[in-house]
């Protein structure tokens, strides 16, 4: 098996925090589409995201905990092939509500990718290097949502909405196929009472109430939130209200994804000499500004392409250098129970992003201004979380 800290096995991490972004961003140039085939309403469809995230966020209590009492790989293994079967059914499904059904279970599968990855670089890289492990990761990740819905969109208009499902479970196929052959463990401090529910309790009590950690969680879970925001009223704003075509749609959404990919390159470079901390300050001002502008402009009433991809351009460009630094110093300290810290960090993540999706969904009126104005608000919280809560523990000795 190739060094846990080779590249090969850089990319199999890289893939594997990919499932989430490539499970949602893959089909949504089909949303509008699956409106019409399954006779149904936006929200109905809108569900197939938010009940992912709903089941993302359940099973990312679950894995952490897991992994740190069997180990990375077994845990990965038994993730991967549950992705793999509900991707399969998703491709088969014949009703709106057995997608979304499946959809759910495929969550559960994915969601081992993440939440596991980000242990195993901690266990690999320690502390110090995580963060920029972590952004240039991210770097490469974003690939997924640049790529998934150009591809996601000529797919569609080729083969039809199934054809993004079986392309799903073929890619499922070569990573269980990657972790059996060239991932080790790398959990060397392996808890045989992890999973015991008050060793569980205490451990997740430790750091709730650890202000530090608090903050930034709910840095990360803001900064997602606004850019699920964005993945799950996009394809209604731009294909519906400005007559974009799914390949079109594709295009554009990978253009505001260079953002993130900018972000985090300048995160892997730039962290080791401004610290993350003044990293995460710049990242969080950025995204409020590129959501404040966007908010403003859709209750103004001007609606143009330029007017909603700039604004989420500068948002994602700032969650860019936000979400790797607040995610390694979330996780960092944790040597001993890595796993449960990331398990709730994604479980916030995923559970605010899905309501915050729910609710975007439901004021759907034809207009930007839910999608924008929830990227505008999200991106007030993520600052303000940073600034009342990370800080004053960095300052008090509580927190890095």
């Amino acid at each position: 098996m190739p060094r846990p800290d080779s590249l090969p096995i850089r990319v199999l991490l890289t893939a594997l925090v990919a499932f989430g972004p490539l499970s949602t961003d893959l089909y949504l140039p089909a949303l509008p589409a699956l409106v019409r085939i399954f006779d149904t309403d936006v929200v109905t469809v809108q569900m197939t995201l938010s009940i992912f995230l709903v089941g993302f966020a359940v099973s990312q209590l679950v894995y952490g905990p897991m992994s740190d009492r069997f180990g990375r790989r077994p845990t990965l293994l038994v993730g991967v092939a549950v992705y793999l079967a509900a991707s399969a059914v998703c491709a088969m499904a014949t009703s709106i509500e057995g997608l979304i059904a499946a959809r759910f279970f495929q969550a559960l599968g994915a969601c081992c990718g993440p939440v596991v990855a980000r242990a195993v670089v901690r266990d690999v890289f320690g502390r110090d290097r995580a963060a920029t492990v972590l952004a240039y990761m991210s770097m490469a990740m974003a690939l997924a949502p640049a790529v998934g819905p150009m591809l996601g969109g000529m797919l569609t208009e080729w083969f039809g909405w199934r054809a993004n499902f079986v392309l799903l479970t073929v890619f499922a196929c070569g990573i269980l196929a990657a972790v059996w052959s060239m991932l080790g463990e790398t959990n060397a401090h392996r808890d045989e009472e992890a999973l015991r529910p008050g060793r569980l309790a205490a451990n997740s009590l430790l750091l709730l109430r650890n202000r530090g950690f608090v903050g930034y969680m709910l840095v990360v879970a803001f900064s997602y939130s606004g850019i699920f925001s964005f993945i799950s009223g996009s394809s209604f704003v731009l294909i519906d209200r400005l007559h974009l075509t799914p390949a079109q749609y594709g295009a554009s959404f990978g253009a505001v994804v260079l953002g993130y990919m900018l972000g985090t390159f300048l995160a892997g470079r730039l962290t080791p000499r401004l610290g993350g901390g003044r990293m995460i300050r710049i990242g969080t001002l950025l995204s409020l500004g590129g959501g404040a502008l966007g908010g403003l402009l859709a209750l103004a009433g001007v609606v143009h392409l330029l007017t909603i991809l700039l604004p989420v351009f500068l948002f994602i460009l700032g969650a860019g250098l936000t979400l790797p630094n607040a995610t390694a110093n979330a996780v960092g300290p944790y040597a001993s129970m890595a796993g449960l810290a990331s398990s709730l960090l994604g479980f916030a993540q995923m559970t605010i992003a899905a309501i915050i999706g729910i609710v975007v969904g439901h004021m759907n009126d034809g207009s930007a201004l839910p999608m924008m104005g929830a990227i505008g608000l999200v991106g007030m919280g993520a600052l303000l979380a940073h600034r009342l809560l990370v800080i004053p523990a960095a300052q008090g000795g509580r927190s890095a």
